[in-house]
């Protein structure tokens, strides 16, 4: 039997040791102890932090295990990139891992391979911030370097909002210097992608229904996303120029892009498949199932990703606007075939935090539909019904 090494046992990561299961397969789940819904899922767990890769790399040795996988999350692929190199597995390296979780050596990347991205500048806290930044235009995006899930991120109109804004770098970042960019003022919009031996498996661009805080944080998605084909071929070369820059191969992608004046931007790309139900998003518009396609991908087979189909489907997180405790929880939703899940992530008695970053979700509900207005007005119509009390 096959033993697959799973990192986290967060809600984005179930579905992956479900299909693993499913499949035949081992699974090994490797978190912090908490109250993950993983756990229960799991063959074996492993109470250890995903972010300390010499530790996991000895369990992964002493497990003698067939592959080492994540999803939805930036945390473990240094880990990841560690352990492929060292055990000789199928996933993104060492070196891609670290370029992947720092959003500093990133852009540094995208510069020297002349990827399309916004102008930066790398400042240390307590640097003179505005001597820093001329020649920047206004708006600009602060951002910790070593921050996911849109932590860490925020936007600043004028000097005047430096200060506070610093602070609360800071007290995301374990960093002492951050970077700052241009706000690149655009249509922002995602892609989910796939790379093998250097080659683009595929390119599915999709929408993103964002919540507006510190900074847009993604709390939806639906496919397809209407784009010229020239838009979408100028997407797929600038993904692909900033995945070799990033040395990423044999992994999953989560990209990040900004739509200006026709030409495609790069925010950021991420090493491993995109939370907020977008796995799901691939599965249900090609017809494949992608966690299956990812976990072949760790066990070093490679993997086919048919695309005859298209099937439109959007997802939108229920959130809750207080900190507080769920008192009632009701789905008033009829069974549905255009209602692909309705997941709560909580229970009534259970306390939850008011929505500001994409961990901060109690659920989510993904449909489909013949169009994507269909799907979008299922949606819309499944979320009127649900009832979620919090006080």
């Amino acid at each position: 039997m096959k033993k697959l090494m799973i990192m986290g046992a967060g809600v984005y990561q179930v579905p992956l040791i479900k299909k693993a299961r499913e499949m035949g397969i081992y699974t090994i789940v490797v978190s912090i102890p908490g109250k993950y819904p993983g756990f229960e899922l799991a063959d074996e767990i492993c109470y250890e932090d995903t972010v300390n890769y010499e530790r996991i790399l000895t369990l992964a040795r002493e497990k003698k295990i067939d592959g080492i996988v994540t999803t939805g999350t930036d945390v473990a692929v240094i880990t990841i990139g560690k352990v492929c190199d060292e055990l000789h597995l199928s996933g993104l390296s060492f070196q891609a891992g670290q370029v992947a979780s720092d959003k500093l050596l990133m852009k540094e990347k995208y510069e020297a391979y002349g990827v399309r991205s916004a102008r930066f500048r790398k400042v240390y806290f307590g640097e003179d911030i505005e001597k820093q930044v001329e020649g920047l235009r206004y708006p600009l995006i602060f951002k910790a370097i070593d921050s996911s899930g849109s932590r860490g991120i925020r936007r600043v109109d004028s000097p005047a909002d430096f200060p506070e804004t610093v602070e609360y770098v800071r007290a995301t970042t374990k960093k002492d210097h951050f970077i700052i960019e241009e706000f690149v003022e655009g249509e922002e919009f995602g892609a989910q992608a796939f790379i093998w031996d250097g080659e683009l498996q595929f390119i599915l661009p999709h929408g993103d229904y964002v919540f507006h805080g510190d900074t847009g944080v993604p709390i939806g998605h639906f496919a397809p996303y209407d784009l010229p084909a020239e838009v979408i071929e100028d997407a797929k070369v600038q993904l692909t120029k900033a995945a070799i820059s990033m040395g990423l191969d044999r992994c999953a992608i989560n990209a990040d892009f900004i739509l200006k004046d026709g030409k495609t931007y790069v925010l950021e790309l991420g090493g491993r498949a995109g939370a907020t139900c977008l796995v799901e998003l691939v599965s249900i518009y090609y017809g494949f199932d992608y966690y299956e396609k990812i976990i072949l991908a760790a066990l070093g087979e490679k993997p086919d990703f048919p695309q005859e189909k298209a099937i439109p489907n959007a997802s939108m997180l229920l959130r809750s606007d207080r900190d507080g405790v769920i008192l009632s929880q009701e789905n008033g939703n009829e069974p549905d075939p255009d209602i692909v899940e309705i997941q709560f992530d909580y229970k009534p008695g259970d306390r939850v935090k008011q929505f500001h970053v994409g961990p901060n979700r109690i659920g989510h509900v993904v449909t489909k539909g013949e169009t994507l207005d269909q799907a979008v007005e299922k949606l819309n119509g499944a979320l009127s019904r649900i009832r979620i009390e919090v006080g």
